[in-house]
């Protein structure tokens, strides 16, 4: 069921990439500081059930329809392969690969949502500043982690990282194709906080296998979980979750997947100027250069949207200059 992008204020526009922009690229800071208190899967479990419990609670307290068999099974197939699949092997590399090396590689979902993309290959795939962009925006994100990837690289790999390495080129996939599964599978009509809510309590479900494989209740204690850990998993739930993922199924709703992409190369330049300002880590030349590439990419992804919105503003001025 595809379906064409509906039509939305430029502001809210705005304000959605800014919260996804901002949110996103802070939730790399809050997501360490809660693992000192929660282990991967459950922190995972926790956030998702508890941030889609309380999102459909309010969606049933306005009245709106929760309960839609259709919807909800969309909802949960796209969920499970964003936030429990994409997210998910995202939390378990990050235990053995260093995270830059694990950026880089996210940062690759914006390319597959070109690839998987196939109603708008014509698209994408005729314009070169799209293109371009991508191109030049993965090599930024490469610059800005450079060094961490050759420290990985010059370091002898262990069978579980390698593994590691395997599942993290699938996770960006999973990610796209949930996106674009949400986008043109989802009800147009329907309510965007009520697939987001059926998507974050499929992830939360997704998730707690992960915790039972792991063995990770047998060491953990509730009232042993810090402050600070139970403030970032509130942020996490709050803003990340309900806030910036709620901002983002919009955006996929109104705006192209490939502009909507850009959030994977804006994510890490977000993370590593929040380390600099909050940490003891120093910024270098080459994170400099880093960047400014991947901004000057974004730039680059979205002008032919850009100039393809102002086209039609331009012959109509046109026509009405004939006609005087």
């Amino acid at each position: 069921m595809a379906h064409a992008n509906k039509t939305a204020s430029p502001l809210l526009v705005y304000l959605a990439f800014a919260t996804v922009y901002v949110v996103w690229g802070s939730t790399y800071f809050f997501i360490q500081k809660a693992l000192a208190g929660f282990p991967p899967f459950i922190l995972g479990t926790f956030r998702f059930l508890v941030a889609g419990a309380l999102l459909l609670s309010w969606c049933r307290f306005k009245g709106e329809k929760i309960f839609d068999k259709q919807n909800i099974k969309y909802a949960a197939i796209s969920g499970f392969l964003m936030l429990g699949v994409g997210n998910g092997i995202v939390i378990w590399v990050e235990q053995y690969i260093p995270s830059g090396l694990v950026a880089i590689m996210v940062a690759s979902a914006a390319i597959w949502f070109v690839i998987l993309d196939k109603p708008k290959w014509k698209e994408n795939l005729g314009s070169k500043s799209t293109i371009a962009g991508l191109i030049i925006g993965f090599i930024g994100v490469i610059l800005l982690f450079g060094e961490q990837l050759i420290h990985a690289l010059n370091t002898s790999q262990s069978t579980t990282q390698i593994l590691a390495m395997v599942l993290l080129i699938i996770g960006p996939v999973a990610w796209a194709g949930g996106s674009l599964f949400s986008k043109y599978k989802s009800d147009p009509n329907s309510s965007v906080a009520v697939n987001t809510s059926w998507q974050m309590l499929a992830a939360g479900v997704a998730f707690f296998p992960g915790s039972l494989l792991n063995s990770e209740f047998n060491n953990f204690h509730w009232n042993s979980i810090p402050l600070d850990a139970w403030l970032s998993i509130g942020y996490l739930i709050i803003f990340g979750s309900i806030a910036a993922f709620s901002a983002y199924v919009w955006l996929l709703s109104v705006r192209p997947a490939t502009q909507v992409s850009t959030y994977a190369y804006v994510n890490p330049v977000v993370a590593v100027l929040l380390s600099i300002c909050f940490t003891n880590e120093k910024v270098t030349l080459i994170q400099i250069l880093g960047l400014v590439v991947i901004l000057a990419s974004v730039l680059l992804i979205n002008l032919v949207k850009y100039r393809s919105s102002t086209k039609p503003a331009a012959i109509k001025t046109e026509l009405q200059v004939d006609k005087t």
